[in-house]
């Protein structure tokens, strides 16, 4: 059980290093006038983003939510 509990957060936490580089990765595009790559990095932070809240129990998908907001 708790190497299942440990697969869990390790998952977690590789979805959201993920996202965070993403989201470095959208401010680039932002901030050089790529449209096109920063819709498609915002296309692929949703995606992670489904997939974080797929693998997240509901408890932690409350945390994750006021962190968000």
């Amino acid at each position: 059980m708790i190497s299942q509990e440990y697969e869990s957060i390790s998952h977690v936490n590789e979805l959201l290093r993920q996202i965070r580089v993403k989201e470095n990765q959208l401010k680039i595009a932002q901030e050089s006038h790529m449209i096109y790559a920063a819709q498609s990095i915002e296309n692929q932070i949703l995606e992670l983003r489904h997939k974080l809240s797929e693998s997240q129990d509901p408890e932690l998908a409350a945390l994750m939510s006021l962190l968000e907001d």
